[in-house]
């Protein structure tokens, strides 16, 4: 079965989380997800408060840019949450927009090396392992959880758009997360690459989830609030790329990718939505029993 989330923008006060969240949990949506996004809110912070405030809906967290996090701290903060919530907690990281990290000088010459230096050392440390390593970017003398979690659900994704991060999430991450500029023919080829990336790393056939955003908008003016986010984005020529109409649309939108090979479609909203808690309802009561 697809799974189906919606985000929470980070566009949005801090304060509406509470509200989005409970209305996620109290209609059964699979999954919510938050955003890591300089300079609006701390991924971390708001999962947390997330899980805090509901009982069952997952909260993923897509992405934590490794630039600005040691792995240490990143590793502590995401077994702690594992712990406390078990079975609730997804996690993503990625090597975050570049501008972003200039800004805050944290801009490395290679994010995709760090990104796959976090990733081993990110997954060991959860795994329980105590690691001594002396990368580019990443070094750890003898370091080891005192709480690792039990589980880690489905471990750690990364995020990707290029194909040389798109091989390493197949290298050395538990699963990919894919932007909303992806298309369903864009999640085929990224399915390739990813295969690819394991196949190198002798990591076999094993269970690899693909998660991918669609930007939604329904409602009133819908196909404009569309048109307009892919404009801004410079996305306007894309084929296939958002959707824009009633659940019925939206579900074979959403089909779309799964029959490309994503396991999870998580439902972007504009960043105008004008009604964040009624599109989480609609994504839940409306376009969840339509979808497989």
């Amino acid at each position: 079965m697809t799974e189906l989330g919606a985000v929470f923008r980070p566009q949005l006060a801090p304060e509406r989380l509470r509200s989005v969240a409970r209305i996620a949990d109290d209609t059964g949506l699979d999954q919510l997800w938050l955003w890591e996004d300089c300079f609006r809110e701390g991924g971390i912070s708001t999962a947390a408060a997330a899980l805090a405030w509901t009982g069952n809906v997952r909260i993923g967290v897509g992405l934590l840019p490794v630039p600005l996090r040691n792995v240490a701290v990143t590793a502590m903060e995401v077994a702690s949450l594992h712990r406390m919530f078990p079975g609730r907690v997804i996690v993503g990281v990625g090597h975050g927009v570049q501008d972003w990290m200039g800004q805050v000088g944290a801009r490395v010459e290679s994010p995709v090396t760090l990104l796959r230096e976090h990733l081993v050392a990110l997954r060991a440390l959860l795994g329980g392992e105590r690691v001594t390593t002396e990368g580019r970017y990443v070094r750890l003398d003898d370091v080891a959880l005192d709480w690792p979690p039990e589980h880690t659900g489905g471990g750690v994704l990364a995020g990707a758009t290029g194909p040389r991060s798109l091989r390493l999430t197949g290298e050395a991450a538990d699963g990919t997360i894919l932007t909303a500029a992806t298309n369903a023919e864009g999640v085929r080829k990224a399915r390739q690459l990813i295969d690819a990336g394991r196949e190198t790393a002798g990591r076999g056939a094993g269970p690899h989830p693909v998660v991918v955003y669609l930007l939604t908008a329904t409602g009133a003016g819908a196909a404009g609030r569309l048109r307009a986010e892919l404009a801004d984005e410079g996305l306007e020529s894309v084929p296939d790329l958002g959707v824009a109409g009633d659940a019925g649309a939206v579900a074979k939108a959403v089909e779309r990718l799964a029959e490309a090979g994503a396991d999870t479609v998580v439902l972007q909203p504009t960043g105008d939505e004008p009604d964040p808690e009624g599109f989480v309802r609609f994504v839940a009561e409306e376009v969840r029993p339509l979808v497989p």
